[in-house]
């Protein structure tokens, strides 16, 4: 198989030491160092992305992020010495994001959809630029549909009419995806479930066959908790005082899948 991270494995293991290889992650805390902050509640946790990268990126490898949250995948990138490009819908976040990256990478980060095919273009136009013709990894941490809404465009996929309209949404970002990326490489979905009229609808399982319908292989299926992060300890005997009290069990964890092109 062909190489595709920096680890030496033969002389160097202590560079891969500490990478994750279960499909079940406890994670207790949130790395809080450099230029991390909780911007958005349940945004990325810095551990996913950067152990996602170093494990399948090597040096001045390029990464896309299609939802830019608070900047934690392009922050890792920075880290860890790996271009990145990131879309999104949200002018002032793009804008910050180009004072807060520095130019020590490529950085492209612009203000565009992502489901559009015109996305793609500019993309594709800026690696040409770069003698690339793919992006290395693509990293996506996409809205849990509505339950928080970060725009008030229609094109946000948080502001979808229903989960169908908010998967067909999706699936558009996919397919732009699967263009960009090479072929063999990786595709990383982060995503949780939504609770709604008493019932319990698993966006991760409908994402992950709007992308197995699209023809990505699927590798692996990671299952996250965050332990005890604030926001949890502070309403940690509400939520549970609820549950008994009716027939649900709370939300824990989050699920990570790995997609092969």
């Amino acid at each position: 198989m062909w190489k595709i991270n920096d680890f030496d494995m033969k002389n160097r293991k202590e560079d891969c030491a500490d990478i994750i290889t279960d499909s079940l992650r406890i994670i207790n805390e949130r790395e809080k160092s450099g230029k991390h902050s909780n911007f958005y509640h349940w945004n990325f946790i810095p551990q996913i992305p950067n152990q996602f990268i170093r494990r399948y990126t090597k040096k001045w490898d390029y990464v896309l992020d299609m939802f830019i949250w608070s900047w934690t995948t392009a922050i890792e990138c920075e880290k860890l010495w790996r271009n990145v490009i990131w879309v999104d819908l949200n002018k002032d976040l793009t804008n910050r994001l180009e004072t807060l990256i520095d130019w020590k990478i490529d950085k492209f980060f612009v203000c565009w959809d992502s489901t559009k095919k015109s996305t793609v273009k500019k993309i594709q136009d800026h690696l040409k630029t770069k003698k690339r013709n793919f992006i290395d990894l693509v990293l996506l941490h996409p809205p849990y549909f509505d339950i928080i809404k970060f725009s008030d465009k229609k094109e946000d996929l948080s502001n979808a009419n229903s989960v169908n309209d908010f998967l067909d949404m999706f699936g558009k970002v996919l397919e732009n995806c699967k263009t960009l990326v090479k072929k063999w490489w990786y595709i990383w979905i982060v995503i949780g479930d939504k609770y709604q009229n008493s019932e319990r609808i698993p966006l991760w399982f409908m994402c992950m066959q709007k992308a197995q319908e699209i023809w990505f292989k699927l590798k692996s299926i990671i299952v996250k908790n965050m332990e005890w992060n604030r926001w949890k300890m502070w309403v940690w005997w509400i939520r549970r005082y609820r549950a008994l009290s009716a027939d649900y069990y709370i939300f824990k964890h989050e699920y990570i899948f790995l997609l092969k092109k």
